[in-house]
């Protein structure tokens, strides 16, 4: 445990070194100890299939060795962090998301082969019957999509997608009550399209339906009372959604939804929410022992990664030892 009185960040790593898997330990030691993106990079490995995606329950929540395109959108995330989302990395990715595409061009939520294997009950069903069509999903193909576009990659298998993702997101739109989970994933890939003023005019129409559809939670006092709208699978409803929930960046274009005031609010809740083992919470229903118990390190990483992204773990509070 960490000393009394140690900064968050401390804190948060003596939870880390007791509990993460090695991909989370080295994830933390990049961002906050001076650590080598080559380690980060070689425990992500350690999840590549020999496909080109990325399996092994690299998300906890997820099980089983078969490549996802949920997967591989976390995987592309994690190489973004450290600046290696190009290349020969991401050519081989490309090919894992033509192979695994759906006739619209788009990822589907899970490979058809999901079924031998368990996961959590709020992902969908994998199609059925021996040559069962998936349906593409925005919730994965959004921000794999954003991301590549985000890093200036360029592969036949985007342009179809970046299509899809469009007619998806003026979809949300038009339905008038979208689930906070597309929302997030819209906001994903608008941050990175290449069109500007296309993804700023879907943002704003779009942040329009946020708000009037009270899909963020405003006042944390009251984190359970938020019109989350229908579930875009089967199972139960997602966590209550918060402003930073949308806005991980400063620069994102959901930051314009929201008041200075709103979001303030909203970090304020994330910084409050850490344990006192130094780890934040999974805000989802534990549904196996060992799946939370890995999942918690994930949030850890990315809850610190989102308050240091809004100026909430300043370098003077990094523990002080370099990795």
């Amino acid at each position: 445990m960490a000393p009394p009185g140690a900064s968050p960040v401390a804190r948060a790593e003596a939870f880390v070194w007791l509990t993460a898997r090695v991909l989370e330990q080295r994830r933390f030691a990049y961002h906050f100890l001076g650590g080598s993106p080559d380690a980060v990079e070689t425990a992500l490995a350690a999840y590549r299939g020999e496909d080109g995606g990325y399996g092994h329950a690299l998300d906890p929540d997820l099980r089983g060795p078969v490549s996802q395109p949920h997967h591989t959108a976390h995987a592309l995330r994690v190489l973004d962090e450290i600046g290696r989302c190009a290349d020969r990395r991401t050519e081989l990715v490309c090919r894992y998301l033509t192979a695994v595409s759906t006739p619209e061009g788009a990822l589907p939520a899970l490979h058809p082969a999901s079924g031998r294997w368990p996961a959590a009950p709020w992902f969908p069903a994998p199609p059925g019957g021996p040559g069962a069509a998936a349906a593409g999903s925005l919730l994965t193909t959004g921000p794999v999509v954003g991301l590549l576009h985000r890093n200036a990659v360029w592969h036949a298998w985007l342009f179809r997608a970046t299509d899809f993702c469009w007619a998806a997101i003026d979809a949300l739109v038009r339905a008038g009550r979208p689930h906070p989970y597309e929302v997030e994933a819209a906001v994903a890939f608008l941050d990175g399209a290449p069109d500007r003023a296309r993804a700023e005019a879907a943002a704003d129409r779009l942040g329009r339906v946020v708000r009037e559809q009270r899909l963020a939670v405003l006042d944390p006092e009251r984190a359970a009372a938020p019109a989350t709208g229908p579930a875009p699978h089967d199972g139960p409803g997602p966590f209550p959604c918060f402003p930073h929930d949308f806005v991980r960046t400063p620069d994102s274009l959901a930051r314009a939804w929201f008041t200075d005031a709103e979001l303030d609010r909203s970090l304020d809740h994330l910084a409050a929410a850490q344990q006192e083992d130094g780890g934040w919470p999974l805000r989802r229903a534990a549904w196996a022992p060992g799946t939370a118990l890995e999942g918690r390190p994930v949030a850890t990483v990315e809850a610190l990664l989102t308050l240091r992204a809004h100026g909430r773990c300043s370098p003077s509070t990094d523990p002080p030892h370099p990795v």
